[in-house]
């Protein structure tokens, strides 16, 4: 009998590395077929016919074959290329939201929407107040054509409301019985035949170490996964062992994923928990528990005896001052923890663990018990650990930190910080302005020696809180279960010029300087298009996306484009809830100029087009709303920003869904067109109110928000919080927009000019120019030039790209030479068994830090 357990893990794995890689592992798609006679007979007609199906299948959702791909369908039987055929569609379907039917309110969407939605809301009033049984229709005065509705039970009149365009009841809304004789069949949608070739991506056949190739992409990252890679890295950790692992986890809450994953297996894992806050991090991953901490457990997990003296075995052997301060920063989470820990049960054995437990409980040292004399008798062998009370107490470097920089004393501060590297570099705005203006040398000085054993996120991060100068606001994302976003007047004095001139350059020197230790380039080609994308960053607040970019990326759009927003969702039973798709516009100084939501299903005729408001969405199907943008139009008409918004008007939180996502498909043929799906948006966490991007009509870019705006109450709408997604959606374009953050072009010119000898660069209108660094020209200054964009030292063939080894674009509209490593961030026909494709965050991970010296400790 099959193990249904590794049956669905298998499946999952394969889902996983299908959305991430367009890798098709066909071992485990294609199902066990019995032998018969007839299958050692050659079909080549059979198998032909099967494959010509299953790729028009495919390119209808936007996909083709690889060769490698191809061959191993055509040595299939018939019935094992059906099933593997059925299972690759159903995941594409379930990747793209193509595998439910989409029925909007108004079925014949766009053309039926009605043009006076005043007139719409005013019969749907009259109808259900005052319409009774077996009365005349109250609108027209028909007496044989009222009837009850099922399971809402309002009174419909035939004649009044449509039942072939309709899907729900006209009166409130949610979704009726299918089978309810108020529904009447509607046309059928046929799908185009044809799919536009720049939509078309390649499945690629899947090599047996891909998931192993995979986990490690995602091991040695430098910058904390969103919710979906951590999933994602479980669902592939399921098939693998510890010998998997890198030496070298960077991440911590990573780290502690896998250490939980393997502990049972491998005990001594634990030992690559370095610090207290790992060893925190672990025991929430154990729980099932966020490990970056952001939120409690939702309930505390029992752990075993074994489990419990392995961590306080782990913590007892932490160094002392730098475990106590470090629990001391978690201090509430650690107390929910000793509850399951029970630490002093083992004082006698473990009593560094005790004693830090002691001083972070404030517990009264008892000498008449065992555990008090434990702990007592461990305090005494640590100076830095005082008596007050009867309780043990102690001070942290942070304190120390924050108490030296608000009694002004910044120089201290500074040589606080100078034993810890990252610390420093992320206060380095802070003590910037904080230090007088002849320290400004010493915190160079610093930073110099700080900055090789720092994160390249943390690096990057700093650079662009350097670079950018104070403006009209500030920009928050406080932690917490999912981005919500505050902002706050920027009070901030700016930075003198050459003090950021000079740390800049350091920042930048440093990431050149790791760059120019990697393996060596001849050429490179590079798309100008990238200055659009920001630097990979820290993605643990993100949604899950089917595009991995960062917060504040934007992507080109042309001017004249239809863009179709769409919104499904599933309720939990027994709970009604009603999400709305609805969309602010704004002129070029933020002032509203109008909305289309449920209560306007028509903004300037057909510049934006809703889809009709439903209001339930029981499952098994769900409900979907759309809602179309005209951009040319709402240009005509003075917008400029146009802002969708995802509303959970009763106030239920996306998490309790069933299922739910949005999503934006461009120029699609039909109703739902999986093959023009842009992005999709999980519906996740605790928020009631999403802004997942906005659209600049002036420069004619789709920027990626992603944030959730706080909410209480009940009725959320654009009318209540337009003027407050103006002032976020205000604040991100002015963050994001004014170029002072690192992009992924700079990473990429980084490597570049540290690393090859030509460079090829593909400019805004399509030209072709090529960089190459004199020897009497510094590192620093070759990389700014080409950053800038600026004296190119040749014009080359637009073909350059075909003889690069290394590529990054925008679009994989490029015929790599076999071999290359390439970014793309949509690979279209790349294809992984002829090319290396990597992501943004590898782009950062390989410029590791290393350790050249640190400052000796202040006396």
């Amino acid at each position: 009998m099959p193990d249904l357990g590794t049956h669905t893990a298998a499946e999952a794995q394969v889902a996983v590395l299908l959305r991430r890689r367009r890798l098709v592992d066909a071992t485990t798609l294609t199902p066990p077929v019995r032998r018969s006679a007839w299958q050692w007979l050659r079909r080549p007609l059979t198998i032909q016919v099967g494959l010509s199906a299953l790729q028009a299948e495919l390119i209808q959702r936007g996909f083709l074959l690889s060769v490698e791909l191809y061959r191993h369908c055509s040595s299939l039987s018939a019935p094992a290329l059906a099933g593997f055929g059925k299972a690759l569609l159903d995941l594409l379907d379930a990747e793209s939201g193509h595998d439910t039917e989409h029925t909007p309110l108004f079925r014949g969407f766009p053309e039926s929407v009605p043009g006076d939605t005043d007139t719409f809301y005013i019969n749907r009033v009259f109808a259900r107040l005052l319409q009774e049984p077996e009365q005349p229709c109250v609108l027209c005065g028909d007496a044989k054509s009222v009837h009850a509705v099922s399971p809402c039970a309002h009174l419909v009149c035939r004649t009044c409301w449509d039942g072939s365009d309709l899907s729900a009841c006209p009166l409130c809304l949610r979704r009726i019985d299918p089978k309810d004789p108020f529904l009447k069949p509607s046309f059928d949608e046929v799908q185009p035949a044809h799919v536009r070739s720049d939509r078309l991506r390649l499945l690629s056949l899947a090599t047996a170490d891909a998931a192993r190739q995979t986990v490690e992409a995602l091991l040695v990252r430098r910058s904390p996964l969103s919710a979906v890679d951590r999933a994602d890295l479980q669902v592939l950790l399921a098939g693998g062992d510890p010998s998997w692992l890198p030496d070298d986890i960077p991440v911590r809450e990573t780290r502690a994923l896998v250490i939980a994953h393997f502990l049972d297996e491998d005990p001594e894992l634990i030992d690559r928990a370095r610090t207290a806050t790992d060893v925190l991090r672990l025991l929430h991953a154990l729980m099932d528990a966020d490990p970056g901490l952001r939120t409690p457990p939702a309930r505390r997990k029992s752990l075993s005896r074994a489990t419990r003296r392995l961590v306080l075995q782990r913590l007892d052997r932490l160094p002392a001052e730098p475990l106590i301060e470090d629990m001391l920063r978690h201090e509430r989470a650690w107390k929910r923890i000793a509850e399951n820990l029970h630490p002093f049960e083992f004082a006698a054995r473990y009593p560094l663990a005790a004693l830090a437990f002691s001083i972070l409980r404030r517990t009264e040292v008892d000498l008449r018990t065992a555990a008090g004399r434990a702990v007592a008798s461990e305090a005494a062998r640590h100076p830095f650990v005082r008596l007050e009370a009867g309780r043990l107490a102690t001070s942290t470097f942070a304190s120390r930190v924050e108490g030296a920089l608000a009694a002004g004393r910044a120089e201290h501060a500074l040589d606080l910080l100078r034993q810890r590297p990252g610390e420093l570099v992320r206060r380095l705005v802070h003590l910037a302005r904080a230090l007088p203006t002849d320290q400004h040398g010493a915190l160079v000085d610093a930073l110099t020696t700080a900055v090789s054993d720092v994160s390249p996120a943390v690096i990057t991060a700093a650079l662009g809180q350097v670079r950018t100068p104070p403006g009209d606001l500030r920009l928050f994302f406080p932690r917490g279960g999912t981005a919500r976003i505050w902002t706050a007047v920027d009070e901030r004095e700016p930075l003198p010029a050459e003090l950021t001139t000079a740390l800049s350059g350091v920042l930048v020197g440093e990431m050149l300087r790791r760059a120019t230790g990697l393996p060596r380039w001849r050429r490179v080609f590079l798309d100008e298009e990238l200055t659009r994308l920001a630097a990979p960053g820290s993605d643990r607040g993100s949604s899950s996306t089917l595009l991995r970019m960062t917060r504040g990326s934007a992507v080109p759009i042309p001017p004249d484009e239809l863009l179709r927003l769409f919104l499904h969702w599933v309720e939990p039973s027994g709970r009604r809830v009603n999400l709305d798709l609805s969309v602010a516009v704004f002129d070029e100084e933020w002032g509203f100029v109008g909305l289309c939501d449920y209560m306007r299903l028509r903004f300037e005729e057909d510049a934006l087009v809703h889809s009709g408001d439903l209001t339930s969405a029981p499952s098994p199907a769900g409900s979907t709303e759309f809602v179309d943008l005209d951009l040319r139009a709402v240009r005509r008409v003075g917008g400029r920003y146009v802002l969708p918004v995802v509303f959970s008007y009763n106030n239920v939180p996306f998490d309790e869904l069933e299922r739910g996502f949005v999503g934006v498909l461009r120029q699609p043929n039909g109703l739902f067109d999986p093959a023009a799906v842009e992005e999709r948006f999980d519906l996740t966490g605790p928020a009631k109110i999403l802004l997942p991007f906005g659209v600049d009509l002036l420069t004619k870019e789709l920027r990626w928000y992603d944030v959730n705006l706080s909410a209480a109450g009940y009725g959320h709408n654009i009318a209540r919080y337009g003027g407050h997604l103006a002032l976020m959606a205000a604040t991100l374009e002015e963050v994001h927009g004014s170029g002072d953050r690192v992009s992924l072009w700079e990473i990429c010119c980084w490597h570049a000019a540290a690393r090859a000898d030509e460079i090829a660069v593909r400019c805004a209108d399509g030209s072709v120019v090529g960089y190459r660094r004199d020897p009497a020209e510094d590192l620093a200054a070759f990389a700014r030039r080409l950053t800038a964009r600026l004296e190119p030292d040749r014009v080359w063939d637009e073909d350059a790209a075909d003889r690069s080894d290394f590529i990054a674009v925008l679009t994989g509209d490029v015929t790599p030479r076999s071999g290359a490593e390439i970014y793309a961030l949509h690979p279209r026909l790349l294809d992984h068994a002829s090319h290396t494709l990597i992501d943004a965050p590898h782009l950062l991970a390989v410029l590791a830090p290393d350790t050249r010296a640190h400052a000796p400790l202040p006396g």
